[in-house]
C-alpha cells in the first residue's frame, strides 16, 4: 500500500473519531449517551477507527484475518450509508450538505472511503465464500439486541425497526427486505475485493521469470 493510501486512510480514521466524540460529547451533556452507543452507524464507524489502528500496528504485516476484518468493516459502513440514504435520511436531505459536519463524516464520507480502501486494496490470498454468512453474524446479534432491549426500555434506534411506529408485520418485512440486501451487499463486496487494483506480484512475477529464464540463456 502507498504512503498516499496509509496517510489517507489515517486522516479519515481521524475525522471518524473526531466525530464519534463530538457525538458522545453531546448525548453525555443530554443524558442521551446509552442511546448514542447504541446507533448501528457509530459502531460501524468506530470498528473502521480501531481496525486502522490495529493496521498501524501491525505494520506491514497482513494477516489474513486482517483482510476478513477489513472486509467485514467496509460492508457494515456499505450498509450504513445505504440504510441512511433510503430509510432513514428524508429524501431532500439526500443531496444537501448542510446536515451538520459530523452526519456528512460518519453517513457519506467513512463508507465511501471504507468500500473505496476495500476495491482498490489488492487481495492477498482466495477467500472462501464463507465469510459472507461470517460478516451477518453481528448485524444478526445487533438486530436482535435491538429488539429485546427496546421490549424492555420502550427506545428503538430507528423507527424501522420500531412495532410502536407501525406494527410487528410491517417490521419484519423491512427486516427481511434489509437483511437481503445485507446479504446481496455483503456477496458483491467479497467478488469484488481488489478487483481495482491488481497486486504488483501477481503483474510482476512473470515479468521477473521471464528476465531469469533470459539471463540463463
Amino acid at each position: 500500500m502507498s504512503l498516499a493510501a496509509r496517510t489517507l486512510r489515517v486522516l479519515v480514521a481521524l475525522a471518524v473519531l473526531a466525530a464519534l466524540v463530538d457525538d458522545v460529547v453531546v448525548a453525555a451533556r443530554d443524558g442521551l449517551l446509552a442511546q448514542d452507543v447504541s446507533y448501528f452507524t457509530n459502531q460501524s464507524n468506530l470498528a473502521f477507527v480501531l481496525l486502522v489502528a490495529v493496521g498501524l500496528l501491525l505494520g506491514r504485516k497482513r494477516p489474513p484475518w486482517l483482510e476478513d476484518m477489513r472486509g467485514a468493516v467496509a460492508f457494515y459502513l456499505a450498509m450504513t450509508g445505504i440504510v441512511y440514504a433510503l430509510l432513514i435520511a428524508p429524501p431532500s436531505e439526500l443531496l444537501r450538505w448542510d446536515i451538520g459536519w459530523t452526519g456528512i463524516v460518519l453517513h457519506r464520507l467513512a463508507p465511501v472511503v471504507a468500500v473505496a480502501d476495500w476495491l482498490l486494496t489488492p487481495r492477498q490470498r482466495p477467500a472462501p465464500a464463507r465469510r459472507v454468512l461470517l460478516w451477518q453474524l453481528y448485524p444478526i446479534a445487533y438486530l436482535v439486541l435491538t429488539w429485546v432491549r427496546g421490549g424492555v426500555t420502550g427506545w428503538y434506534p430507528y423507527d424501522f425497526l420500531d412495532p410502536t411506529v407501525s406494527s410487528w408485520p410491517q417490521v419484519l418485512l423491512v427486516t427481511v427486505i434489509v437483511l437481503g440486501a445485507f446479504f446481496a451487499v455483503a456477496a458483491l463486496l467479497h467478488l469484488c475485493c481488489g478487483r481495482l487494483r491488481t497486486a504488483p506480484s501477481t503483474r510482476e512475477a512473470p515479468e521477473s521469470f521471464a528476465r531469469r529464464r533470459h539471463q540463463r540463456s
